[in-house]
């Protein structure tokens, strides 16, 4: 029986630029839509990150991880398991990075300037596994597609924010080539979207989800596409001045924790 619910690809407003909600109220809103496992997975340095790319590297990490440990200390106190993950970018093509950590990520500055390849060497010889995340997105600012099936061990098969028709196409591409696929709502506020993965067994730690996908256990993806949501979608101007007034709010939070984080180190 698939009776437990994942998320695989959550920003917080801590992390992401274009994040929307803290850690600790995506914690508090997935665990009321019924997920049991979250994994934040915010942009990392060459993507639409939140901490300021000019810090000193130590702090950058330090911003850039306090949205996973705002969830994580909430989803403690609160029952959801909270895991870390990271959404990284190479010229357009995203990759969500699951099963390494801060201590890692402060190891390694020189991954700024990695290729998918020489990021692929390094992830997978610490135990970590890379999914190609929307493959085929199309958005105005992007140029094409950049895929990269030698160096991916699975696809993100459905992504909630893509239209139906970007999500066939990725399940395709995962079947040419043979890799497991996994599917996430892409969320960045605490609007409930219900996509991700169900699960025969509980996810309690980042190695249950990566071998969980790798071994092809048991599990179905929750199908979300963008172009099945209600009629009435998009939403009209309160919403978006309301979402424009929670990002200003987040931001002058993060900002905040980023001035206490310098002050004390």
């Amino acid at each position: 029986m698939l009776q437990y619910k994942i998320e695989t690809h959550l920003h917080t407003a801590e992390g992401s630029k274009c994040g929307w909600a803290t850690g600790v109220e995506q914690a508090e809103a997935r665990l009321a839509d019924g997920y049991d496992t979250i994994i934040v997975t915010d942009h990392f340095f060459r993507g639409n990150t939140r901490p300021e790319r000019d810090l000193p590297w130590e702090e950058y990490v330090e911003q850039f991880c306090s949205g996973y440990e705002h969830a994580k200390q909430r989803g403690d106190e609160i029952g959801l398991t909270v895991l870390f993950g990271l959404e990284d970018n190479y010229q357009g093509s995203e990759f969500l990075i699951y099963g390494l950590d801060k201590d890692w990520l402060l190891k390694h500055p020189d991954m700024r300037t990695w290729t998918p390849w020489e990021e692929y060497e390094h992830v997978h010889g610490d135990g970590g596994y890379m999914v190609q995340a929307h493959p085929f997105r199309e958005a105005s600012y992007l140029r094409g597609f950049g895929l990269y099936p030698m160096y991916s061990d699975a696809v993100e098969g459905i992504n909630a924010a893509q239209l139906r028709i970007m999500n066939e196409r990725a399940q395709w591409y995962a079947k040419q080539f043979d890799k497991p696929m996994t599917a996430g709502s892409d969320i960045h506020g605490i609007d409930s979207v219900g996509c991700g993965m169900r699960t025969a067994k509980p996810i309690r730690t980042i190695e249950d989800y990566i071998n969980l996908v790798r071994n092809r256990e048991e599990y179905e993806l929750i199908e979300v596409h963008k172009d099945d949501k209600p009629k009435a979608w998009p939403p009209g101007p309160d919403f978006y001045a309301l979402m424009e007034k929670r990002k200003a709010e987040n931001k002058a939070f993060a900002d905040a924790a980023a001035k206490a984080l310098r002050e004390k180190n």
